[in-house]
């Protein structure tokens, strides 16, 4: 019964740390941005008699637990967090995803004690790695996001090419990815439209999309661009170059997958078992493995199995992730 009732508070702590981290920014947004359209209208009609233009600044939202940016900004974490944050695409504040993660970590430290696990290092070990949860997400999001913008690249770099030899200009060649290209290289061109729609200059404005898409791909034809606009050379042909660049390296990367499709998935298949068998017998015969979290002895022996199995999915995904 007891522990029935401890699952039960950690459930609705979890669920209700979920729901400030991620619903409580968003309505806030919300409400932030039908406020500043109200205080537009209101101002639009005197404005207009007086002759000046509306405030449309854009700003930035500090977040619902901006405190935490306070202490760890000279760090430069947060900062870092909310690139990766943006380059993932998500919706989400850096101090918001810290400090979700910050409670993941602290109710479960709280929970495992309930349980009885005695071993601090573990405790510690098991809270740092359900803590991270988030900050995986964001990377998983991320390396998805990155990788499909890298298969669509060269067909964008192909359209641009062929707009340039139609006679069009480089601003007409953006917007041709912006409105032909595939998701999601024709969302970040499209912002990259937006700001040269508000007088923003061509190569700041490559330049932020740069850092929104870390790929260096994309860097070499932003140089390009902007040795094109500074020279007037004829960057057709090395524009072709690199789109057969890009597609052969990513033929390559596809082939490599594919032959090491066996050792991955036994790789994989070894470093899921203790996982899988420990929640086996856990559920089954609990028994079996209590003297694991109960005993000091084989408290150590379980922390000491746990950093090893992280070590090695490290090292087999460091070997099976060859960087092309």
């Amino acid at each position: 019964m007891f522990v029935v009732l401890s699952f039960l508070i950690f459930s609705g702590a979890l669920m209700a740390a979920a729901y400030y981290a991620w619903i409580v920014p968003q309505q806030a947004a919300a409400q932030a941005v039908t406020a500043r359209l109200r205080e537009l209208r209101a101002r639009s009609g005197q404005r207009a008699k007086a002759g000046a233009g509306g405030d449309l600044l854009k700003r930035e939202s500090q977040g619902t637990v901006a405190f935490l940016g306070n202490v760890v900004q000279w760090v430069g974490l947060l900062r870092r967090m909310q690139e990766f944050i943006d380059q993932a695409n998500l919706k989400y504040r850096a101090a918001d995803v810290l400090g979700l993660s910050i409670i993941l970590a602290a109710v479960t430290y709280l929970f495992l004690g309930v349980l009885g696990l005695s071993l601090l290092l573990l405790r510690i070990l098991l809270a740092a790695g359900i803590g991270a949860l988030p900050f995986a997400f964001i990377n998983y999001k991320r390396s998805k996001r990155l990788a499909k913008f890298e298969d669509v690249f060269p067909d964008a770099i192909d359209l641009f090419n062929r707009s340039m030899k139609a006679g069009h200009t480089i601003h007409s060649g953006l917007e041709t990815i912006a409105t032909e290209s595939l998701e999601p290289v024709k969302m970040e061109f499209k912002k990259v439209i937006e700001e040269l729609a508000l007088g923003s200059q061509i190569d700041a404005a490559l330049h932020n999309m740069g850092k929104r898409i870390p790929i260096i791909d994309l860097k070499f034809f932003i140089t390009g661009l902007i040795l094109q606009r500074q020279t007037g050379a004829n960057m057709v042909e090395v524009l072709e170059n690199l789109s057969t660049l890009v597609r052969e390296r990513l033929n390559m990367a596809a082939k490599m997958k594919a032959h090491t499709a066996q050792q991955r998935y036994s790789a994989a298949l070894l470093c899921g078992m203790p996982v899988v068998v420990g929640l086996g017998f856990w559920l089954v015969k609990p028994e079996y493995i209590e003297m694991l979290y109960t005993d000091e002895t084989g408290s150590k022996f379980l922390t000491y199995a746990i950093i090893s199995e992280i070590v090695g999915i490290l090292v087999i995904r460091k070997i099976a992730n060859p960087k092309f």
